[in-house]
């Protein structure tokens, strides 16, 4: 990695300032999924047994600059302190009296938690004066683990590091950016990439990045497949459709095959009548959907196609639903994908999951655990798919 490391710095008896994604579920004062706390936690127990004092930063939700009380992190500090099995500290502010006050009593191998970033207008302005202060709490030094916020160019991901004199990637950014880069840019192959959701407008940037790189096949499932669908003439019924993308589709359409990228669409799918939802639900053919119909998963054929399309696959990335996935009876399309990617990653494969819904469908089907990297950047591992660049690895002190 081309970028400086936590591993670079001296951390002993040092201040730290880490942005963290804490962004988690929190409900009547508990934290819901902890997969984001708990990503983060090498870093912490890094710089712990190195003996910094440890400040972490992280905004949840979006309060829209003013103080929300469902959206403060002190829940969060709470479940921290179980996870790493000693009392983290909370500051009842990021900025100001109480955070210097709190970040000055703080001894080595200490962890203080400030609270939400997003309570200050500042923060998603990348306001300079605010990241100053940010600055102020620590020793110089700076390190961004919260890979999930590095597509944003906010104080505490960008602005920060021009009032630090080190600024460096966490080891989850590190391994985010490892496995990230490498699929795009030295992938093994073959290279298969799936990509679902609900719109093909919300993809074209990593479809054409990926066609560019010359993967080997894309697998499309979800909403955006319909698109592509009518694009190609068949009636979609009610399904969700983009009409001013269908241009774009049949474009991207041509320059696959160019390029000598195999595109691959679903073959059957699970469909509701628009009239009766409830009672409806059958699996058909994608080529006999009538105007009535509205495509809400795809079918077990297509299941078993996509799986079949994995077979010695060497690289695999996947991010976005299959369906309506947070819907009962149409998440058997996503959890059939995350069983497929977990075998072929069982066979060898180099499997990366990003984004909430299919991280969510590798944990339903129990194979979380046979996954090779599970990305907690959603619009961030998008970006970085598309060859942008994230301003918040940009803004790091090159090695």
């Amino acid at each position: 990695m081309s970028k400086l490391s936590i591993k670079d710095l001296d951390l002993k008896g040092k201040r730290v300032f880490v942005r963290v994604d804490f962004n988690v579920p929190v409900k009547e004062g508990k934290v819901g999924d902890d997969t984001r706390i708990r990503a983060a936690m090498p870093t912490i127990e890094h710089a712990t047994i190195k003996g910094a004092r440890i400040i972490l930063a992280s905004h949840l939700g979006r309060p829209k600059g003013e103080r929300v009380e469902k959206y403060s992190l002190r829940p969060v500090a709470e479940h921290l302190s179980q996870v790493l099995g000693t009392s983290v500290a909370f500051a009842e502010d990021c900025v100001g009296e109480k955070a210097e006050s709190a970040a000055a009593q703080l001894k080595d191998g200490e962890v203080l938690l400030l609270e939400n970033l997003r309570f200050h207008k500042g923060e998603e302005k990348n306001d300079d004066g605010f990241a100053k202060q940010l600055a102020a709490l620590c020793d110089g030094l700076y390190v961004n683990d919260a890979f999930g916020a590095a597509h944003r160019a906010h104080a505490s991901t960008a602005g920060i590091t021009k009032h630090v004199e080190r600024a460096a990637a966490g080891l989850l950014m590190e391994k985010e950016l490892e496995y990230l880069g490498r699929a795009l840019n030295d992938p093994e192959r073959p290279f298969v990439a799936i990509l679902g959701g609900a719109k093909v407008s919300d993809k074209i940037p990593v479809i054409n990045s990926l066609i560019e790189r010359r993967v080997d096949k894309i697998l499309i499932g979800g909403a955006m497949a319909y698109t592509f669908f009518k694009a190609e003439g068949f009636n979609t019924g009610k399904s969700l459709v983009e009409d001013e993308m269908m241009d774009t589709a049949r474009e991207i359409k041509a320059r696959a095959e160019a390029e000598g990228v195999r595109l691959v669409l679903p073959t059957d799918h699970q469909v509701v009548d628009r009239y009766d939802p409830l009672n409806s639900r059958k699996t058909i053919p994608v080529e006999f959907t009538n105007q009535g119909l509205v495509g809400l998963d795809i079918g077990r054929e297509t299941v078993a196609l996509f799986a079949h399309e994995l077979e010695g696959a060497r690289t695999i990335i996947w991010n976005g639903p299959m369906g309506v996935f947070e819907e009962k009876g149409f998440e058997e399309g996503t959890v059939g994908v995350a069983r497929a990617v977990a075998e072929a990653a069982e066979k060898g494969a180099t499997v990366i999951v990003g984004g909430g819904d299919s991280v969510s469908a590798i944990h339903q089907a129990g194979v979380a655990d046979k996954i090779t990297h599970i990305s907690t950047g959603g619009g961030a591992t998008l970006e970085f798919l598309a060859g942008d660049e994230l301003p918040g690895v940009a803004a790091l002190n090159d090695k």
